[in-house]
């Protein structure tokens, strides 16, 4: 731009900026940074979805990188390692505090041993940081040993190999004063931290495993992280919020898994009225849990009361709770009568259906009192809106969990919600809005809104008619298919996914839809590449219940400089069984595309931002070389 033509607007700016870089030097050298930076090849991205609560699985995929680490290993030293002790070598990184005290148990871990594989983690740590700056390399350093790390990964061969046996020194030094195990614990730390540059989460971290509060802490202390919401997320936060029917459903969940860990351990949420209360007033012999059944009585009263609320949910055809006779076990649908496979319904009044019984109703404001001061849980959720989304638009990828509501035709089916009639992407926007509104609001009404995402066939996580009361109390298999949105039909057509990524501003060849959601039944011919190669599905069975049908246990999706690939895992035993026989989790690649060529930095979104910058630090150093704006030396 020449100065001349500069706005006045710009000009503030441009003197805004020179107090960061106050002379012609200082704004050359971060011309000279930048261009540097926009010419390395882009950091790797994982893509991860419905972890539903596995998080000895989540957390051994994050600690080998997706497998990742053990390709780096094997490229570096399959000729001067043998296989046994490259896995052995791989487990040290991926749990050194483990691996070191099982050597020490051994009696294996020498001196001889500590300097070599120092210097065999040294050379990985330097090929995995060859892609960054160096800058950007130490700030990804413990700080304790930034110093020494730094001094170590940039070394460089001299004539008279000074600086070897100065290295050399430095590894002896750290054996000798006892500090070995700390740096290997910072050493391992790197090379995890330089394997991936950014972790894409695509939905559903909770319900079904025991341990989505772990996978949040661990989430919580990534260096670069994002979630996009899912129907089991929002499900969680409306509870957060004090959403009755949210926290009725969130322990349902929960007692049919038998997850009592997340629920008191991790939240703080007492069950032992709820537990007495089941016992002493449904019948012990039945089939099914007294907890089971007193659980769905709780719901299908909560979320009637919730329809009659809100007439505009259009939901009547779901109110079915008044609809049947516990005496004779018979309940009315809208397309017959069926038989019910119970009669133990001991709060239900006929003449007030969706009323609470006292037990039920203290129950009930106890769990919300829970859910409202679960110290954790409020600080988990703040992460979900300070790191997530509806979703997300990066580097030509379009990541959502769900769908977008459409017509049969292909068309965006406008929705009405809170007063607005919108379709595609304003529709989405306008639900991650009110999300964030009706989170920190709280009244009864934006309570109800969480519930209605979880709920509501125009809800864009959900997408399908929920048919919790026909599953739990009706056998007739028939009266179990749940309805979904066309789109979870028309997002296999190529030109549906090309039609959703315009909306979405993305028009490249190389642009993807990737979301999660619906199961990809692998052990059935399914894939998860889909509409020649535009939509890529990546819940693959992290949750142990869907294994039997997907045929594995989860996909890690790697975007990286040079194309995309997806890895498929099997199940993953525990993490004794890695320590003990060095077993990793078994992934087969599959190569989705290969980039035309080679992405680098300046290809990416951050790449535009920091071009935008460097043609700002373009102007700013003619300014100071025409005399508009005055050096402060």
């Amino acid at each position: 731009m020449a100065l001349k033509n500069q706005t006045e607007e710009h000009r503030k700016y441009l003197e805004l900026l020179a107090r960061e870089f106050p002379t012609q030097e200082a704004t050359v050298t971060e011309i000279i940074n930048l261009q540097a930076i926009i010419n390395l090849p882009k950091g790797t991205e994982h893509f991860m979805s419905d972890l539903h609560g596995e998080y000895e699985a989540f957390y051994h995929i994050l600690n080998n990188s997706s497998g990742v680490i053990r390709e780096k290993v094997d490229m570096l030293f399959s000729e001067s390692m043998n296989d046994r002790d490259r896995k052995n070598l791989c487990t040290l990184i991926y749990y050194p505090k483990e691996k070191l005290d099982m050597l020490v148990e051994v009696g294996l871990m020498s001196e001889t041993w500590a300097k070599t594989t120092l210097r065999r983690l040294l050379r990985l740590a330097r090929l995995l940081s060859s892609k960054y700056t160096r800058s950007k390399v130490r700030k990804a350093m413990p700080e304790d040993f930034r110093y020494v790390l730094d001094e170590l990964l940039h070394a460089q061969p001299d004539e008279d190999q000074n600086r070897y046996v100065y290295h050399a020194k430095i590894l002896d030094t750290i054996w000798e004063t006892g500090s070995f195990r700390s740096f290997i614990y910072a050493l391992t730390y790197l090379i995890k931290r330089l394997a991936v540059d950014h972790l894409h989460i695509v939905g559903d971290i909770y319900d079904r495993g025991p341990y989505a509060h772990k996978i949040m802490d661990r989430l919580m202390q990534h260096h670069s992280v994002d979630v996009q919401w899912g129907n089991h997320d929002v499900l969680w936060m409306g509870a957060a919020a004090g959403s009755i029917p949210c926290i009725i459903n969130v322990i349902r969940n929960n007692v049919r898994y038998n997850n009592w860990e997340i629920l008191e351990n991790g939240y703080g949420i007492s069950m032992r009225d709820f537990v007495t209360f089941a016992a002493e007033n449904y019948q012990k012999d039945e089939s099914k849990n007294a907890l089971v059944k007193a659980i769905n009585v709780m719901l299908f009263k909560a979320e009637g009361q919730a329809m009659l609320r809100h007439p505009e949910f259009k939901l009547e055809d779901r109110l079915l709770f008044d609809k049947i006779d516990p005496v004779k076990g018979i309940a009315t649908l809208p397309d017959g009568q069926y038989e019910m496979n119970t009669t133990d319904f001991p709060t239900y009044d006929p003449d007030r259906p969706y009323e609470y019984s006292p037990e039920e109703e203290k129950i009930i404001e106890d769990w919300q009192w829970d859910f409202l001061h679960s110290e954790a849980l409020q600080k988990h959720m703040d992460f979900f809106f300070s790191h997530g989304s509806l979703y997300k638009v990066m580097n030509g990828n379009l990541m959502f969990h769900g769908g977008l509501p459409m017509n049969e035709d292909g068309t965006f089916r406008p929705v009405t919600l809170r007063g607005k009639t919108l379709k595609g992407r304003a529709y989405m926007d306008w639900v991650d809005h009110l999300a964030r509104i009706c989170f920190r609001r709280r009244k009864l009404e934006d309570q109800d809104f969480f519930w209605f995402l979880w709920i509501h066939p125009d809800s864009p996580v959900t997408g399908r008619t929920i048919k919790t009361f026909e599953r739990s109390y009706i056998d007739d298999e028939s009266t179990w298919p749940e309805p979904q949105d066309p789109y979870y039909k028309l997002h296999r057509k190529k030109e549906i996914c090309e039609k959703v990524l315009h909306e979405f501003g993305l028009d490249s060849p190389q642009s993807h839809i990737i979301n999660g959601h619906t199961p990809v039944k692998v052990a059935q011919g399914d894939t998860p590449v889909r509409a020649g190669g535009k939509e890529i599905c990546i819940d693959g069975g992290f949750c142990k219940a869907y294994q039997k049908s997907t045929g594995i246990a989860g996909y890690t999706l790697i975007f990286n400089s040079h194309g995309i690939r997806i890895k498929a895992h099997y199940p993953f035993q525990d993490i004794e069984h890695v320590l003990t026989t060095n077993a990793d989790i078994d992934s087969v690649t599959t190569q989705v595309e290969m980039e035309p060529k080679r992405v680098m930095i300046g290809d990416t979104d951050n790449g535009q931002n920091l071009k935008q910058q460097i043609s700002d630090l373009t102007d700013l150093l003619e300014a100071y070389r025409d005399g508009m704006i005055m050096e402060k030396k």
